[in-house]
């Protein structure tokens, strides 16, 4: 018979995460020994029996990505050498997620070789949340769970009033999303094109759709240095917009993000905790996708469907 022992432990990306998924669900946050030799090396010990247990294992890869990435595989090592059943590498921010093809000459696909590294250390399926691109499902010779956090921002984005609401992507590659966007909050569709100068700067061309005296809703699924949409809210509001508010999964904010989001381009920036956020007084809306992914985890466990969790109508 098989032992479904349900066991969550945590690395350091995100541990205020971990707590949390925990206490939705009641289950008490595993005990785990994980810190850093001097030399910086992980170490990783396991304080209770897991063998034959369920382990689901809670790790971002937040910044600084490549120590979170590690400790990640070296938690998915101890397991599956002390015997645990089954191991879910639950990953709310899959880092390396933009590195999916080759897009130059002599350039790696990462996203694929984190991939490989999950599945060659141990993991037995993974739980993660809006990947920048869908295709990296195939990167995984393993079952994965992929959720939307779209029903969190739509519950919050009930509580509030918009005036001739326009649901914009900052760029091509996001008009899938926010078409499911506007269609569930009914509303109508924009795009905003742009041209990246480089890794850190980008310059908004044009806009398609009408906003002139209505309220945007800029929809994407990562920011580190908020470069296309502040870009995207200043052609916004040249453009005659009301107010430009902007809903994005993984905020992965940096100096230079906070910087621009001083400017006031943005009425209020609304994300998610898949990885920790300091609002730094600055407009920013931190909501919660513990219950969502605490509800995945019992799912995987009993072996029930997780589909409902995230089958909305335009996705």
């Amino acid at each position: 018979m098989t032992d479904t022992r349900l066991k969550i432990f945590s690395g350091t990306s995100n541990r205020t995460l971990a707590e949390e998924i925990c206490k939705s669900i009641g289950v008490p946050l595993g005990e785990a020994t994980v810190t850093c030799f001097p030399d910086g090396e992980s170490f990783v010990k396991i304080n209770e029996n897991i063998r034959g247990a369920d382990v689901n294992i809670i790790q971002s890869t937040c910044p600084p990505t490549n120590h979170h990435l590690m400790e990640m595989l070296i938690m998915i090592d101890a397991a599956k050498r002390a015997s645990a059943h089954r191991i879910t590498a639950v990953v709310p921010f899959y880092g390396y997620a933009r590195q999916d093809r080759k897009d130059q000459p002599r350039v790696p696909i990462t996203a694929k070789l984190v991939a490989n590294l999950l599945v060659a250390a141990g993991a037995n399926r993974v739980l993660t949340m809006d990947l920048h691109s869908q295709q990296i499902q195939g990167f995984f010779d393993i079952p994965v769970d992929h959720l939307y956090a779209s029903p969190v921002f739509f519950q919050y984005l009930a509580t509030k009033r918009f005036n001739n609401l326009v649901v914009c992507s900052p760029d091509v590659g996001g008009m899938k999303m926010a078409a499911a966007y506007a269609d569930v909050l009914g509303a109508t569709l924009g795009m905003v094109a742009k041209k990246r100068t480089s890794a850190t700067t980008v310059e908004a061309i044009n806009i398609v759709g009408e906003v002139k005296g209505c309220d945007v809703l800029l929809v994407d699924d990562i920011t580190e240095t908020a470069g296309t949409l502040t870009a995207a809210a200043k052609i916004l509001r040249e453009h005659g917009a009301t107010s430009v508010r902007a809903a994005v999964s993984h905020c992965v904010l940096n100096e230079i993000a906070y910087e621009r989001l001083k400017g006031g381009l943005i009425d209020e920036l609304i994300t998610t905790n898949s990885v920790p956020v300091d609002p730094r007084g600055l407009p920013i809306t931190v909501l919660n996708i513990a219950p969502l992914l605490g509800e995945a985890i019992l799912r995987i466990n009993s072996n029930e469907s997780v589909t409902s969790l995230f089958k909305i109508k335009g996705f």
